[in-house]
């Protein structure tokens, strides 16, 4: 497979509901989509960067930078690749973990298309469908919440997740769980807390939580943070942040830093990195589970595809595309009553670029051709 041209095209998608950054509310989705045009075909890749750092220290124009400076030529030099071979080729540019994994995610649709092959047959999964949860944000105030938390109920979601943080833990999870004591709940902190708040967040042990999701920062000592919180709660810790390879994920087992993770494909550089993270957690018993980064259709599917590897046992952050947006580049992905969205089975990603949706919210593109390589 060959690269004979690359489209970099920002789209803006309007978000039912804000979305809460380091930066305020994001009342408007801005994202990357990378188009790659082969000898053998085209596939779709997204880019899961926010406009400013936050969640990690990647940006969208950043990532755009990256891909077309670095990553595309590094992968075109190959001549023929594959998507594996691509993978290692990227692997040369230090960081960038979410402008690998959109490059990554492009040519495998490409080169699976062309094989007549699925992601998720590619990767192994197992499951004809995946189990959704929902990810609830910082409410106005516990009345709101629990409103909000009883239509996801009515709606089917199997798991409820939580976002906490100093000042909205204990009470907000006590609330929920004296409301709808039979909900699967977890909180997400991401890394909201120190080690100093060892005794607040083992209060939370009385709500049986199903896990406890990255509640200290990632950086240096943080995985030798969370081993000692680990020691001193009864909830289970799940880390987010902090498993950002699967060298990463064997390092945080042998610590005894957490019991579950949570994998993101474009927090580890791809779906390739994901699948090795994946089968270093089953190897040691660890239960894992797809997190989810307000993604497209497109994303939607391809974390579809990792969710049903067989280690994938808990619910995961995918949603029906009316959670978050009116519409869509792809057609809708649609959850059922049982609080289930089919895996696509179709070659590559198993969905379709609808051409007209995604010209409507495109606001511009770059095209990159050999010669500029």
């Amino acid at each position: 497979m060959k690269l004979e041209r690359v489209e970099l095209r920002r789209i803006d998608l309007p978000l039912r509901t804000p979305f809460r950054t380091s930066l305020g509310l994001e009342l408007r989705r801005d994202i990357l989509l990378l188009r790659a045009e082969t000898a053998d075909g085209v596939g779709w890749g997204e880019c899961v960067a926010l406009p400013e750092p936050g969640y990690s220290e990647e940006y969208l124009d950043g990532a755009s930078a990256v891909i077309r400076r670095f990553l595309l030529p590094a992968v075109a030099a190959l001549g023929d690749f594959t998507p594996a071979t691509a993978a290692a080729a990227m692997a040369a540019v230090p960081g960038h973990p979410m402008a690998k994994a959109t490059v990554e995610m492009a040519l495998l649709d490409a080169w699976l298309r062309t094989r007549e092959t699925s992601l998720a047959d590619h990767l192994g999964g197992v499951r004809a469908s995946v189990d959704c949860g929902v990810s609830v944000g910082i409410a106005e105030s516990v009345g709101a919440l629990l409103a909000e938390v009883e239509g996801y109920v009515e709606q089917g979601y199997r798991r409820v997740k939580l976002k906490i943080e100093p000042g909205w833990d204990v009470e907000p999870v006590r609330a929920i769980r004296e409301r709808f004591p039979d909900v699967a709940l977890q909180a997400d902190a991401n890394a909201a807390y120190t080690p100093a708040d060892a005794r607040r967040l083992a209060e939370l042990d009385a709500f049986e939580l199903v896990m406890l999701e990255q509640p200290l920062g990632s950086g240096d000592g943080g995985l030798r943070d969370h081993a000692a919180l680990a020691r001193m709660v009864r909830t289970p810790i799940c880390l987010d942040e902090s498993i950002t390879s699967a060298r990463a994920a064997v390092e945080a087992i042998a610590l005894g830093a957490c019991s579950v993770v949570n994998i993101k494909a474009g927090r580890v550089g791809g779906y390739l990195e994901a699948r090795r993270i994946h089968d270093v957690c089953a190897a040691h018993s660890v239960p894992v589970w797809c997190g989810g980064m307000l993604e497209t259709g497109l994303g939607q599917a391809a974390n579809l595809a990792l969710a049903a590897l067989p280690g994938f046992t808990l619910p995961a952050d995918i949603a029906p595309t009316e959670r978050y947006f009116d519409g869509d580049v792809t057609e809708a992905v649609v959850m059922d009553a049982e609080g289930r969205i089919v895996v696509p089975t179709g070659a590559g990603l198993g969905v379709e670029v609808v051409d007209e949706a995604v010209e409507a919210v495109t606001t511009g593109v770059e095209v990159v051709v050999p010669e500029s390589w």
